[in-house]
């Protein structure tokens, strides 16, 4: 069964508004904001990978949702399998590293041990406390809106494939994959302009085109807007290809989110003052899922969009 398939059973469950219908980034419960992802061996994480880093990730990417909702982070549960001793211990001294970054606090969680060679995996539920004006949803984007995106696209991506072995190595790229970066102080300032967002985490490209069909509209990215750090474009040429491998690679955690055109200006000055990059990939319009332009010719759509289990 696909994840599509197995979230659209569960609806008949999770029934209550909290919910929101399993089609966004987290529940949102009054002012509360709870989120859960698990990260898995040879999924989400390379064996080799080191216990300090997979800590980190486990945390930033319940964080990266949080932060596509507005909410401040209040604590973390973690689910844990145990394994090697060493291993053990190098993971909670990562744990309390990645906390204190930013500023989180443990509530609890649970632990068990697997057999002996199964894939680790981990969960982890965040707590957040919305802003005023309630946390932005997937579904609320709006013909007429500008698509934007925080940061550039296409780093972790290759930072992945730098650990493989398969790209020269940079410090940047390699940092991208290993220790993702949540956007929560901007995505607190930005709420009052946003009338949709949620994080880039399965692939820039897969993830508009859900965030596209939540709203009930179509969006129009141009792909040579897409921004490409200068680290990605050390190694690879600045040609649509490169652009569309970015925008398919996932595990960026940078925010995507749609406003008004007039908030514009706002946004651009909210990014200035956190010394934050901001750019305007395209507008929602009638219709549905996504379309693509490359210096104003239309582009087919890959096979794939993105990640998915």
């Amino acid at each position: 069964m696909s994840e599509a398939d197995f979230i659209a059973r569960l609806r008949s469950i999770a029934t209550d508004p909290a919910a929101r219908g399993l089609a966004d980034d987290a529940a949102v419960l009054g002012d509360l904001v709870l989120t859960h992802d698990m990260i898995v061996e040879g999924i989400h994480f390379l064996p080799d990978d080191a216990p300090q880093d997979i800590a980190w990730k486990l945390v930033a990417v319940n964080l990266s949702d949080l932060a596509a909702k507005g909410a401040a982070p209040i604590g973390v549960l973690v689910g844990y399998s145990l394994g090697d001793e060493e291993w053990d211990a190098a993971f909670v001294d990562g744990l309390d590293v990645v906390l204190r970054r930013f500023g989180v606090i443990l509530l609890g969680g649970d632990t068990v041990r697997v057999p002996a060679g199964a894939p680790r995996s981990f969960g982890l539920t965040a707590i957040g406390r919305a802003r005023a004006g309630g946390a932005p949803s997937r579904g609320g984007a709006r013909p007429g809106d500008q698509i934007w995106v925080t940061g550039t696209i296409g780093n972790a991506g290759l930072g992945l494939a730098m650990r493989l072995g398969q790209e020269a190595a940079n410090e940047t790229c390699l940092a991208a994959y290993k220790k993702p970066q949540p956007q929560l102080t901007f995505g607190q300032a930005v709420v009052p302009h946003v009338h949709a967002m949620m994080d880039v985490s399965d692939g820039l490209l897969i993830d508009a085109q859900r965030m596209a069909t939540a709203s009930g509209c179509e969006f129009g990215i141009m792909l040579e807007t897409i921004p490409l750090s200068a680290a990605l474009l050390a190694v690879r040429p600045d040609v649509l290809d490169t652009r569309l491998a970015a925008a398919t690679a996932g595990d960026d955690y940078q925010l995507l989110f749609t406003a008004d055109p007039s908030a514009a200006g706002a946004i651009r000055e909210i990014a200035a003052g956190l010394n934050i990059m901001v750019t305007m990939l395209g507008h929602a319009g009638v219709g549905e899922g996504i379309t693509l332009t490359h210096r104003a010719q239309r582009i087919a759509l890959p096979d794939r969009l993105g990640f998915m289990h």
